[in-house]
């Protein structure tokens, strides 16, 4: 706000996200003056039509939030608040700062240019650590993690199911990451019908560098399944058009049982910490390869002796 001229009068710009955010009658008394001012001719109709629809709507997140999208965009997650006030994006972007997160890892920032619009959107590791630290966190910290993240799954529930259940699964994943230890870990789990009884000993994760430069992530599981004690090494690395992370381990022919019973016994460890069977291709040479996705190191990740060194490989190879 500004004084005019001398006079005892004042000029006022409020941002529309602001007096959305307000209360209904406010709402709708200005949402009136925006349609005559647009009937009359004095108003841009594509800016009137953007006001228009944030005042009818309001404020349908948790008090002292402005609206934030929540949409799945190619199989991700993708959260972000949209302002052409560079206030309301820096405000934003500070509120996350404050809640441990770093900008160009964690989020990312455009400021307004020239009346268009800017944003701030959270990366899925963004909204996946937040979830992490909504329960590891501590203090104002872990209350600021916590109330956002109880705000998005609100939004997403909002945009319908299965936005909701897309959102709930980061987040879960996020709350779940670095909670379990490797060691002692015990399950018993069924692979092709038949049941296993896994038993891990030991594990970690490493870095390799593989062809053309390429960062390679290495983890190592020693577990002892129905019996046989074996060490296994499954490399991701980041492969296609989509930058997609996948892993692979191959079976050994020297293992007890040779290599079915090796792939198998393979299976069973990874599923007994992810919760998913890996693919298994067999080769016209008789070489078995185990395959991992993405959700299995997610949930690998879910590990303490694993997770730091996940995050930062899909950090550090991410796009």
């Amino acid at each position: 706000m500004k004084k005019v001229g001398g006079k005892d009068i004042w000029y006022i710009k409020v941002a529309t996200d602001m007096l959305a955010a307000g209360h209904e009658r406010l709402r709708n008394a200005i949402a009136e003056v925006v349609r005559r001012a647009m009937e009359n001719g004095w108003v841009d109709k594509k800016k009137t039509k953007r006001w228009l629809e944030k005042l009818e709507e309001g404020r349908v997140s948790k008090e002292g939030w402005p609206k934030y999208n929540v949409r799945p965009v190619e199989g991700a997650q993708m959260v972000r608040y949209r302002s052409t006030n560079p206030d309301n994006i820096e405000r934003e972007a500070k509120r996350f700062r404050n809640t441990g997160l770093e900008e160009g890892r964690h989020f990312t920032v455009k400021m307004p240019e020239e009346g268009r619009e800017g944003y701030m959107y959270i990366r899925r590791e963004g909204l996946v650590y937040t979830a992490w630290l909504s329960v590891h966190g501590e203090g104002e910290q872990q209350r600021l993690a916590a109330e956002f993240v109880s705000y998005i799954l609100q939004r997403a529930r909002e945009e319908g199911d299965a936005v909701y259940e897309k959102a709930r699964e980061v987040v879960e994943e996020g709350k779940a990451r670095g909670s379990l230890r490797l060691e002692g870990f015990e399950k018993k789990v069924e692979v092709d019908g038949k049941e296993h009884v896994v038993k891990m000993i030991d594990g970690g994760a490493e870095f390799d560098e593989g062809r053309g430069g390429r960062k390679l992530l290495r983890i190592r599981i020693t577990a002892e399944v129905d019996g046989v004690l074996r060490e296994y090494t499954i490399t991701y690395s980041r492969r296609g058009a989509r930058n997609a992370a996948v892993g692979f381990a191959t079976a050994k022919a020297d293992a007890p049982g040779g290599r079915e019973e090796d792939a198998e016994r393979l299976a069973a460890v990874i599923k007994a910490l992810t919760g998913r069977e890996p693919r298994i291709r067999r080769m016209k040479d008789g070489t078995i390869v185990i395959v991992c996705y993405r959700e299995h190191l997610d949930g690998f990740a879910r590990f303490a002796e694993l997770a730091k060194a996940i995050e930062e490989w899909l950090e550090e190879t991410g796009r």
